[in-house]
């Protein structure tokens, strides 16, 4: 069943007395500890960022004036969307809310995009098979690996801050490993508060980029590119650094064995993961050079 889509404004689709609209800027921070509740572990800044990303990629599930679910629909251009923060609030779960509210918000971004985007997701294991009927193709398991960020060690010399870099420099490395341009949400993602951005330099060509920055819990670090095992490894001693004495997170591309090793070298294990999935074409991606996936919540 296709419902009738709510692109802007405030419009508005009423089925079985649930009201699906556009999330406001509040409703986002509901998401937001919404996905803390989950265990998704949120950054501190994310809910800012990602609003300013796609200000109108935030949706909800309305019943009798309270939300009972959210979501985000972010679209970059119209080349290819991002789905998540899909909750149904816990003791309204297993009604249907969420079966009918996910359509609406596919079809929503869907029609967001230009003919033939992709729409990509980072989903629970469980909801595969749902994901599926509704015309996701399983890619690969993003494997989220958990330890303590480590300080002490020296920093390569060819580590510098990122918002030291050209900007375009680093647009241009990070549209080869995600795809597409995002260049909104990067000039934020790269200068996070509290946390650091850093770029691996060959003499005056970009071989890597990371970041890591604070969660509700500890730090977590995405995206971690890098052209060479070497480089990724000396970007994250560094932002392990930044973290020393406190929970890291690095979610890695299960596919990627460089990525999982490095994580077994710093002691990190496996506690959580996702099924990275694409409605229409998979983007084609360098994924022996991606060590760590930027965000579950907007690829």
């Amino acid at each position: 069943m296709r419902f009738p889509l709510a692109i802007s404004g405030m419009s508005i689709h009423h089925f079985h007395m649930i009201t699906y609209r556009e999330a406001t800027r509040e409703e986002l921070e509901t998401a937001v500890e919404w996905a803390a509740a989950e265990g998704w572990n949120p950054g501190l800044a994310d809910a800012s960022i990602f609003w300013d990303t796609d200000p109108v990629g935030f949706v909800c599930a309305e019943r009798a004036g309270e939300v009972v679910g959210t979501g985000s629909t972010v679209a970059y251009g119209r080349e290819i969307g991002f789905m998540g923060f899909f909750i149904v609030r816990p003791d309204l779960r297993g009604q249907g809310i969420g079966r009918d509210f996910w359509i609406w918000r596919r079809d929503r971004l869907r029609a967001r995009l230009g003919p033939g985007a992709a729409i990509g997701m980072d989903g629970v294991f469980a909801m595969q098979p749902f994901y599926a009927r509704g015309g996701f193709v399983f890619s690969h398991r993003n494997l989220r690996l958990s330890g303590t960020g480590q300080g002490g060690a020296s920093v390569d010399p060819a580590l510098v801050e990122l918002e030291s870099l050209p900007f375009e420099q680093v647009a241009a490395f990070d549209r080869h490993h995600f795809g597409f341009s995002r260049e909104v949400f990067l000039r934020r993602w790269i200068r996070p508060e509290g946390g650091l951005g850093l770029g691996f330099l060959d003499g005056d060509r970009l071989r890597g980029i990371g970041v890591v920055r604070p969660c509700r819990t500890g730090f977590k670090i995405g995206p971690l590119f890098a052209e060479t095992p070497e480089v990724a490894d000396a970007l994250f001693v560094a932002l392990s650094g930044h973290a020393a004495g406190e929970p890291l997170f690095l979610d890695v591309p299960e596919d990627h064995p460089a990525a999982l090793e490095l994580g077994r070298r710093h002691q990190l294990t496996e506690s959580f993961g996702c099924a990275r999935m694409y409605h229409g074409p998979a983007p084609e991606l360098p994924w022996n050079q991606i060590y760590g996936v930027t965000s579950f919540e907007l690829g």
